[in-house]
């Protein structure tokens, strides 16, 4: 086990700050700046607006004073890493590529493993499911369009997004907590490798940059309360196969994964016992094909249906 880092300096952005350190912040931007103006020795809090004691509501403290040892005004402007708008009427007569193809194919059958009523990771369905962003949001809506962007409202891909009625925002801390204790009903994710056992390496490639796990190690940490999807291409852009009988990538997590959805086909994973069984696949793909681009043994069931 790695030894806890402590933090000699936390330097925290928040929306607004009274004269004694007590914090609000706004949003998304909650994330980890709660926990870590908590844990570290000095924390620096640069804030949007200054204002006098008593006018953040007590409730609206999210941070309070005693945690905080210096106030500074933000001087930079807010920055959006990836600005993504929702699009708008008028392209319906625009060719889609084949990657979009591809994408739409796997979304589609990737939404009808959600129900009415579920929370759900990083999911994609015209049903009503709340959507949960790990940076701290329950109840993601779609991207906004230009009058509604909003620069601290963000999912955990750094995007621009909306908040749908009843949605609710929270620190990283409450965001973990409700992933860990299994309240999340499905999470989708992506997958650089899987294994006939359910294994899943997705956060890196050795030798390449990488940007961390994120909160993959996490989603995929309680398999017995939170059903474990992948949605992903069938091969890799060389060529080579995704599924695998063994991963030789680093692992995100090990027999987590349940269903494995790809623009080709569905398989069902035994977790327990380990072993892939082809159930659907795609619109004029035949069985030869997925034994061609799979790296991993598998059973095909005498009932396959079709994906759409």
């Amino acid at each position: 086990m790695e030894r806890a880092i402590k933090a000699d300096v936390a330097i925290i952005r928040a929306h607004k700050v009274d004269e004694e350190g007590n914090v609000q912040f706004r949003y998304t931007t909650k994330a980890f700046g709660q926990v870590m103006g908590k844990a570290a020795k000095l924390t620096i809090v640069e804030a949007e607006q200054i204002v006098p004691v008593g006018e953040i509501h007590p409730d609206q403290v999210h941070l309070p004073g005693i945690y905080v040892n210096r106030i500074v005004p933000a001087k930079a402007e807010k920055v959006i890493e990836i600005r993504k708008l929702r699009e708008t009427a008028g392209k319906e007569g625009v060719e889609k590529s084949s990657g979009q193809l591809r994408r739409e194919r796997i979304a589609k059958r990737t939404a009808k493993e959600l129900k009415n009523g579920y929370y759900v990771n990083l999911g994609v369905a015209d049903s009503k499911v709340w959507i949960q962003s790990e940076n701290g949001l329950l109840g993601m809506g779609a991207y906004p369009t230009e009058d509604e962007i909003d620069a601290d409202i963000i999912n955990a891909g750094k995007e621009t997004v909306t908040i749908v009625p009843g949605g609710s925002t929270f620190d990283s801390a409450e965001s973990f907590a409700m992933i860990r204790g299994g309240h999340i009903d499905v999470s989708v994710l992506g997958a650089l490798e899987v294994s006939a056992n359910g294994d899943l390496a997705n956060f890196m490639i050795p030798g390449k940059v990488f940007k961390g796990m994120g909160g993959a190690m996490d989603l995929v940490g309680n398999p017995d309360q939170t059903k474990i999807v992948v949605a992903t291409d069938h091969v890799a852009k060389d060529g080579s196969p995704k599924i695998v009988e063994m991963c030789a990538l680093p692992l995100t997590g090990a027999r987590c994964v349940s269903t494995i959805i790809t623009d080709l086909c569905v398989f069902e994973v035994d977790r327990a016992k380990g072993g892939l069984t082809l159930t659907e696949l795609a619109e004029g793909v035949e069985v030869d094909e997925i034994k061609k681009k799979t790296g991993a043994k598998f059973a095909v069931s005498d009932n396959i249906k079709s994906m759409e």
